[in-house]
């Protein structure tokens, strides 16, 4: 076929798909509208953004659809779940703006940091009366505390108790006292014994540079009075947040493997890298896309900041005996290394294998997925 036969037969075919594409933008904006619909009705009852079962449901329909039409069920999965995340951000922009209780005065006491001024930004807009308290203000306390209803400590965890303690006598009776810090027990036990109103311990597990709370986990300690901290729990839910309660000492007990365990193995990976003096850029001509992921996460620890990661891994006496405990299963598998001991390897991997059960076909479908967006991008 020559080249002008091809481009005359193929033109009309393109040209076709692109009055196609053209259809699917059209689709897409009168979807939107309607998602602008759901977000202002959502707002005006006071919903939350993100109804996972609706979710689901709506994937494995469409999954089941694309089927019947000889479309690829896991592609149309991937699109949809980005055409559904962008509306819940479009709907959580608009519900930012809804107040469980607009007016109410808050005060961030330490809103000049990065978390506590993100947090000051999303009660602006949700309509409350924001103060700000920082380590220079402390002669305004009194002032600063008359009348309010909330007063939110965001402070780094090594100071977080003896703030506390200073702010408390401050407050009125009435006032919910909580903390965003990243273990509960101390802070909540001091919360209880500083202040006689309602307690709250709050874990955001994001980063102050996140865009948008949805799909975001935020952990509540309940500590006292709850019925009076409720709306504080339901504001995050309405901010996008999915809010996950739990105990002092199981949130603790779990954030030392979830958080502790995991940045300290992950700094142990990268202080042998350096040791090694390994040629990183080299290794990733050579790497899979599973060590690419691996090794991304690794270079995303250090490009944070140290201070912050330090407050995190050494919080606690439980922690650090925790990754102590750590360091010390690792000198146990010396002997199988020199000894090049493959069925005591086997035995333990398929031990291991079993132990983590269901889960490890869920997490080969998740990295799969993370894989592939690598392959896509890179």
């Amino acid at each position: 076929m020559t080249d002008t036969r091809f481009s005359d037969q193929i033109r009309p075919l393109r040209d076709e798909i692109d009055r196609i594409d053209t259809q699917i933008l059209t689709l897409l904006a009168r979807r939107q509208e309607q998602v602008e619909q759901v977000a202002d009705l959502k707002k005006k009852c006071g919903m939350p953004v993100y109804h996972p079962a609706r979710e689901e449901d709506m994937i494995s329909r469409l999954r089941t659809q694309a089927k019947g039409k000889g479309l690829d069920p896991d592609v149309t999965e991937n699109l949809f779940r980005v055409i559904i995340r962008q509306s819940r951000v479009k709907q959580t922009f608009t519900m930012q703006y809804k107040g469980v209780r607009p007016g109410a005065a808050v005060l961030i006491v330490g809103g000049a940091g990065q978390m506590g001024a993100m947090f000051a930004s999303l009660f602006e807009k949700s309509g409350y009366g924001v103060r700000i308290l920082t380590e220079s203000d402390w002669e305004s306390a009194p002032q600063l505390c008359e009348g309010i209803d909330l007063a939110l400590v965001s402070v780094p965890i090594e100071h977080t108790v003896a703030v506390i303690e200073k702010i408390a006598p401050f407050l009125p009776a009435t006032a919910l006292l909580a903390d965003l810090t990243s273990i509960k027990k101390a802070p909540v036990e001091t919360m209880c014994e500083s202040h006689g109103g309602p307690v709250l311990g709050l874990h955001p597990l994001f980063g102050p540079t996140t865009s948008s709370l949805d799909k975001q986990i935020i952990v509540y300690t309940p500590g006292r009075d709850m019925s009076a901290g409720h709306w504080l729990v339901e504001q995050m839910g309405l901010w996008g947040a999915i809010p996950v309660q739990a105990s002092a000492v199981e949130h603790d007990e779990i954030m030392e493997i979830v958080q502790a365990l995991r940045h300290f193995a992950t700094f142990c990976f990268g202080r042998f890298l350096f040791e090694k003096q390994v040629k990183i850029q080299r290794t990733l001509e050579f790497s899979s896309p599973i060590y690419r992921l691996e090794l991304g996460m690794v270079g995303r620890l250090f490009a944070q900041d140290a201070g912050l990661y330090a407050q995190i891994v050494f919080a606690t006496k439980e922690r650090r005996d925790l990754l102590k405990q750590f360091v010390s299963s690792l000198t146990q598998h010396i002997e199988m290394l020199e000894n090049k001991d493959i069925p005591v390897f086997t035995r333990q991997f398929n031990e291991i294998a079993e132990w983590f059960g269901p889960f490890s076909d869920q997490a080969l479908r998740e990295s799969t997925f993370l894989i592939d967006r690598l392959i896509e991008r890179f």
